[in-house]
């Protein structure tokens, strides 16, 4: 790393009509380091972003970008003066082959024309620098996330970027897939360039960062060097509580003698998913774990008619259901909060409130609909009852940081009142503070009598909260485990090897 600064941030402040959202805020980027900028949803760190990348224009202080103070008046411009930016949810064009996503906007030209056997080349070139042997002349759609997200980078890095944002990019991929990442980041970092890393995930922020910088509710906390803070330490800054305080969680109490709310008797979908068998009471949070691609998601959408069963049965408080579509479920009281936010959760142009009234709506049918009375009384009940961030319930729900924005929907589904409620993925992408808040509401529910359904990727947290916890692997279940008495160590063994390894921790 550099000593050589290539970016400075000073007093930066942003004010919108209702709030302000930076309040003199310095950061600085050296020319060939990781900098992880962290802090809450609704901290700053996109606000900060957007004024570096002209999406805002800040009301105060200075950007200066090796040593010339700068004005970027819309990302296209940030761009052309060197700073580029990935984003989390990957916004390149899937019809599109992967070549003409990373030239989109400037192909080279040869007579009058575009020069395709040039960028084909050159795609080939920048892809066996990021170790990818892909056939760049495909469509990007046939692709995993992880190699979209490289595309993405790969775009950002061609156009001679002095400065590489990256905003949440592992939020969707697997180890080895992020270790493909960090092995790139480093390499750029060894050219020289000055990376600036969002993320949530706590080790990923110790293994890649040189440095960090915190914010919190628009003000700077304070830039620290990555060995300066212990991660107890940089969770009490960015919260401004203690993580003890924050993760007080107790399980739900189910006895042996509670019923069962929902059971699935030996389901199944050829290709995706193999004869899976379970049941969870009636109050009791039931937690999935396995590797993106074993199968979680899957079953969660076949429990909720997103997706038809070929074979088996599906039994709710003892009674045969056939969910031939999500309607069928919500009108059964089953409710489903999807995995992908932005693409199957949100309406991003309606505001909260109408986001909030949709699945009631959905149940009442649209010959019944909502008073505006109605709307407003349930989108303020659910503001104030899960701490949503907001000036109004008018506020479009696009404009919410990432954990507000989940907050939405699961208030969505809450308002429903659902005797069963699925949650895939509910806390991927948000803080610390707001991953608690939400594993609260959870068990919350269960002790109102609601069964959970609780995926993720994060084992502590499955472990935190779960009664049991069902083990995936390539469409199958592999194992159920006690929640209160297995190690994250038991279920990667289990992940791993199956279940000779599932009998041994049940031993």
């Amino acid at each position: 790393m550099s000593d050589e600064i290539i970016l400075e941030m000073k007093q930066i402040e942003m004010q919108f009509p209702a709030v302000k959202a930076l309040d003199k805020v310095d950061f600085t980027l050296r020319r060939g380091e990781v900098h992880s900028l962290l802090g809450e949803n609704g901290a700053g760190k996109s606000t900060l972003i957007k004024c570096l990348t002209g999406v805002n224009h800040k009301t105060g202080g200075q950007i200066i970008l090796e040593g010339q103070e700068i004005s970027p008046t819309n990302p296209q411009h940030a761009m052309e003066l060197g700073i580029s930016t990935v984003f989390q949810e990957i916004n390149l064009c899937p019809n599109l082959t992967v070549a003409e996503n990373i030239f989109i906007g400037r192909q080279p030209m040869k007579h009058g024309q575009i020069n395709w056997k040039e960028i084909n080349r050159r795609a080939d070139e920048l892809m066996a620098r990021f170790h990818l042997d892909i056939d760049v002349t495909r469509p990007l759609s046939m692709f995993s996330t992880a190699i979209q997200q490289m595309v993405s980078i790969a775009r950002a890095v061609d156009v001679q970027a002095k400065i590489l944002i990256l905003d949440e990019p592992t939020s969707s991929l697997d180890d080895n897939e992020v270790k493909l990442l960090f092995d790139v980041m480093r390499e750029l970092k060894a050219s020289g360039m000055g990376i600036i890393f969002i993320t949530h995930f706590l080790d990923q922020i110790y293994e890649i960062s040189d440095r960090m910088t915190i914010l919190r509710n628009g003000h700077l906390v304070g830039a620290y060097g990555i060995n300066e803070l212990t991660k107890v330490e940089l969770v009490t800054e960015m919260i401004g509580k203690d993580i003890d305080v924050i993760f007080n969680l107790k399980r739900a109490e189910v006895g042996e003698k509670d019923p069962n709310m929902l059971e699935a008797d030996h389901i199944g979908v050829p290709g995706k998913v193999e004869d899976i068998s379970l049941d969870i009471k009636k109050g009791e949070l039931l937690g999935f774990a396995g590797l993106l691609g074993s199968g979680r998601t899957e079953t969660a959408e076949m429990l909720f008619g997103a997706e038809k069963i070929s074979k088996g049965e599906i039994r709710l408080n003892g009674q045969k259901v056939n969910f031939r579509q999500p309607h069928d479920a919500i009108m059964k009281k089953v409710a489903f909060c999807p995995e992908d936010r932005k693409r199957d959760g949100i309406i991003g142009d309606l505001s909260i409130r109408e986001n909030i009234a949709l699945a009631v709506q959905a149940r009442r049918g649209f010959m019944r609909p909502m008073s505006r009375q109605e709307q407003d009384e349930l989108a303020d009940k659910y503001i104030k009852a899960l701490g949503i961030k907001t000036p109004s319930a008018e506020k479009k729900i696009a404009e919410l940081s990432g954990g507000n924005q989940q907050k939405v929907i699961l208030a969505r589904w809450m308002a429903t009142q659902p005797d069963v409620l699925i949650l895939d993925e509910p806390t991927r992408g948000i803080d610390v503070g707001a991953k608690a808040e939400i594993q609260r509401l959870m068990l919350e529910m269960c002790g109102d009598g609601v069964s959970v359904v609780f995926i993720s990727s994060e084992l502590d947290e499955i472990i935190r909260c779960s009664n049991r916890i069902v083990i995936m692997r390539d469409g199958k279940k592999v194992a159920e485990v006690d929640g209160a008495t297995c190690t994250q160590q038991d279920i990667l063994n289990i992940i791993a090897e199956g279940a000779k390894a599932a009998e041994e921790v049940e031993a």
